[in-house]
């Protein structure tokens, strides 16, 4: 990942190879700090209205030597018709677009912005717009690591440089969850995963503690859910504990992660284009990983505690069956109606154990269903949960971080569906509302040893964890690492 610093220099004295400067107006006009050179600010207004320029957020538009500049070209991007337009979610997703368009070599960003928010918004904007998956690629020799600089017309007092330390914690943390998605499933499996958070946690410098249960403490703990999906692979499942924990007393936040690694369906197995993507369908692990180390390394002041519960869904000769009836590690029995709604089993299990610890809330993400990707479209994730002020703060978290989202009840006349005549609940119902039969499946999960619910949101994010289309604004193809910002939001505005 590239270094991201706070421009020291003039904009005139900036010698790097591409300098990214706003466009606004129903007139296309250059927005930038005051310290462009006049010559340079003539020469733009001359040649923007020849050159078509767009002001739609995002848009790019490149101009080779502008005079009184040493930067090598310029790259404008739009920013709306009017300025401020669309708040932090225009300056993050034009940082990352300008970035993108900037190709190879150092860039220094000079975007409009009135507070830190802003700023924030534009480094992490920037380092998301840089970031390529190149992990399964030949060796090209040696890369320079590259430098962006990002303008700020803060002064001392607002911590500009902190901001931009923050941003790259933020932003680097995303791009490991992106790289966990992104890794071919034949390298990426339970073990492997495992041994990745092993690794991460120990290079960082956040105080964090990695614990494992492997398949046979599985087996012996009663997790018949994640036992049951995985026990049709070669490669056992784990649930891997990972928490930060600061001192004093503080708010317990709980995230529970499905970490799927890759799904076939089991012997209820999918059409073969249904596959393509499910590499990804271990997104909300990747995610609550990525947020533990983000918030121990941020130092946030807040309990954390990641449950990633990984397992391979595979059509194995002792692959899980149809009317199998398994028992939770909660004790409740389960039967399976079909095998490929199997996430809610990894994280019914995952929460279960989350709940021993006695949480203030439990937060699950999960690329689940199918069924909240009609309901939502591909760039959208559903929320629901036990209790409405928190399933608000989820839906407002996501806003400030610029990851859609939407309220989803859960009715209680659908429960009904999920009544088994063999076991004390069925792990699927009818057809009809399947996002919201499954969050009441979930919901049975978020209980203390009394009965008593656990405040619990859950975040289906099976749209926006994977983009199949091209890359745009901050967002690249592939993995985007949504809820990383999510809840990251939400524990900093529980600290």
């Amino acid at each position: 990942m590239p270094s991201l610093i706070l421009g020291s220099r003039s904009l005139a004295a900036w010698s790097g190879r591409t300098l990214v400067l706003g466009v606004t107006g129903s007139q296309p006009t250059a927005v930038a700090s005051a310290d462009l050179p006049k010559s340079a600010a003539a020469h733009l207004e001359a040649v923007l209205p020849a050159l078509e320029v767009s002001t739609t957020v995002g848009a790019t538009t490149t101009i080779p030597a502008v005079p009184a500049l040493k930067a090598t070209k310029v790259v404008l991007v739009g920013l709306g018709e009017e300025q401020g337009e669309g708040g932090t979610d225009s300056l993050r997703r034009a940082a990352g677009s300008a970035v993108r368009a900037a190709g190879q070599g150092s860039v220094a960003i000079a975007l409009p912005h009135d507070d830190d928010a802003d700023l924030a918004a534009i480094g992490e904007g920037a380092l998301a717009g840089d970031y390529t998956f190149t992990a399964h690629k030949s060796a090209t020799g040696e890369q320079e690591e590259r430098e962006i600089t990002v303008f700020s017309s803060l002064d001392r007092k607002a911590a500009p440089k902190e901001v931009l330390e923050t941003a790259a914690t933020i932003a680097r943390n995303v791009a490991w969850a992106r790289d966990l998605v992104n890794t071919a499933p034949n390298l990426l499996y339970p073990q492997s995963f495992t041994e990745q958070v092993q690794q991460v946690a120990k290079a960082s410098s956040g105080k964090l503690k990695v614990e494992v249960l492997d398949d046979k403490a599985l087996l012996e703990g009663g997790f018949g859910g994640i036992v049951g999906v995985g026990q049709g692979s070669s490669r056992p499942p784990r649930i891997v504990t990972l928490s930060y924990s600061p001192r004093g007393k503080k708010p317990h936040v709980a995230l529970v992660g499905k970490g799927i690694t890759f799904d076939t369906g089991g012997v209820c197995i999918k059409p073969s284009a249904s596959m393509a993507t499910m590499k990804s369908d271990m997104a909300g692990a990747a995610a609550v990983a990525a947020t533990v180390v983000a918030a121990a390394e941020l130092e946030l002041d807040v309990a954390v505690t990641g449950y990633l519960c990984l397992a391979e869904n595979m059509p194995g000769g002792n692959a899980q069956r149809p009317g199998d009836v398994v028992t939770m590690r909660n004790g409740m029995t389960v039967e399976i109606l079909d095998t490929d709604a199997e996430g809610r089993m990894v994280l019914a299990d995952g929460m279960s154990l989350a709940a021993e610890s006695g949480p203030d809330q439990i937060l699950d993400v999960a690329t689940l269903t199918g069924a909240c990707v009609v309901a939502l479209g591909p760039h959208i994730f559903g929320v629901m949960g036990n209790d409405e002020e928190l399933r608000t703060a989820i839906t407002e978290a996501a806003d400030r971080a610029d990851e859609p989202s939407w309220p989803l009840p859960l009715p209680t006349a659908l429960r009904a569906g999920l009544d088994s005549p063999t076991a004390d609940i069925a792990h699927k119902g009818d057809r009809m509302g399947g996002a919201l039969t499954a969050g009441l499946f979930l919901q049975e999960f978020a209980k203390d040893a009394d009965g008593e619910l656990i405040p619990w949101a859950h975040l289906d994010i099976a749209g926006p964890s994977f983009n199949e289309g091209g890359a745009t604004g901050h967002l690249p193809k592939g993995a985007t690492g949504v809820a990383v910002g999510t809840l990251l939001e939400h524990l900093a505005n529980l600290a």
